[in-house]
Parts: structure tokens; sequence; C-alpha cells
């Protein structure tokens, strides 16, 4: 979602790592962005877990502490792979989020006629962490998307993203933020060289 589009809730999330689970991973980047319960339901609703507006009465402060376990977790999952590596633990505990059930879909018509995404009763904390963790796993397990993962190269970023840009030469997570902080520091150098 582009900065400028997003409802100001949203503002300072981002949905542009290419999944779920690694949106989530950009939560903590460089600020914790999860700093309470209406920023997860924020980030809920942004991330297309549940529609807009669902209510999450379930989406309690232990729930805010989960996810941010489940987090960490895929995290060093996602960073041990990129270097070759095993997290045997972080992937126990995902796996064993995984195989509940996510939340369930179903279409609702609209008063207009138009069909809407709705879910089938309130989804709780189990469900919500299945979603998310089942995309890490959908993600791990896909060879394919394994070796889209890439590491942003800007400067202390931490974000990890899919590359689907043609050609696969995406070398930030954000061409506007950190391809931007790139591209002004190499402008700056060679005005220092040409003073110089």
């Amino acid at each position: 979602m582009a900065p400028s589009a997003a409802p100001p809730a949203l503002q300072d999330l981002r949905f542009d790592a290419g999944r779920t689970c690694l949106d989530l991973l950009a939560t903590s980047h460089p600020v914790e962005r999860l700093d309470g319960v209406q920023r997860l339901r924020d980030w809920l609703a942004g991330a297309g877990l549940v529609p807009p507006g669902t209510p999450l009465p379930g989406v309690d402060p232990s729930c805010l502490v989960a996810f941010r376990e489940l987090r960490g977790h895929i995290a060093l999952l996602v960073r041990a792979e990129l270097v070759g590596r095993r997290a045997d633990t972080a992937l126990a505990r995902v796996n064993a989020l995984a195989a509940g059930a996510p939340p369930a879909p179903r279409a609702v018509r609209l008063a207009d006629g138009s069909l809407a995404r709705a879910l089938h009763g309130v989804p709780g904390r189990p469900a919500l962490l299945a979603a998310v963790a089942r995309d890490a796993v959908e993600l791990l397990t896909d060879p394919v998307a394994r070796s889209l993962l890439r590491q942003c190269e800007g400067d202390n970023c931490t974000i990890v993203y899919l590359d689907t840009s043609r050609g696969r030469r995406r070398r930030w997570c954000s061409s506007e933020v950190c391809g931007n902080r790139e591209r002004v520091a190499r402008h700056r150098r060679r005005a220092a060289l040409a003073r110089a």
C-alpha cells in the first residue's frame, strides 16, 4: 500500500515485502510499530487478514505479545534461510502455530448487490496467528518463492522482501525509502569529490 494512499492508522505500517509474514517482520524496523493492541488490529486489517471493521475482541495485550513472539520466530527462520543455516526451535514453534485453522472467509451480499469478503465468526488469537504462520511455512517450503528472498542493501535496514522485479535486480526494500537514501548519499559523495 502506498504511504500517501494509506489511511492515517496505517501511515507508518508497511505492506510491500511481498508476503504477509515478511510484512510482519517489517513492523520492527526501524522502531517497534506494533506498540499497542490497536496497532495490531490496524496491521491485521492492513495486511488483509481480516476485512476492515471486523470486530476483534480477542486481540488483547496477550495477543500482541504472541504476534511479537511469532515475528521473532519468523525472523530467525527467514534470516537463517538467507545464510543457509538452521533454526529448528523457531521452525517447531512456527509449525505448531500453523497447525491451527486460519480465519474462514465467506462472501456476503452487500446492499448494492455486490459481494464482499467477511469471516465466519470472530477470529481468535490462534486463527490469526495460524494465518501468518502458514504464510511463513508456505514461503519457506516453496523453492521458487524462497529463492526470491532478499535482504535490503540499505544502511542499517533489516527488512527482508521478495524480489519479484524483472531481472531480479531489486536492491532495496523500498526505492522511496532506502533507495532514495542511497541515491542521496551517492550524490553527496560525488559533490564532495568535485569540491575537493
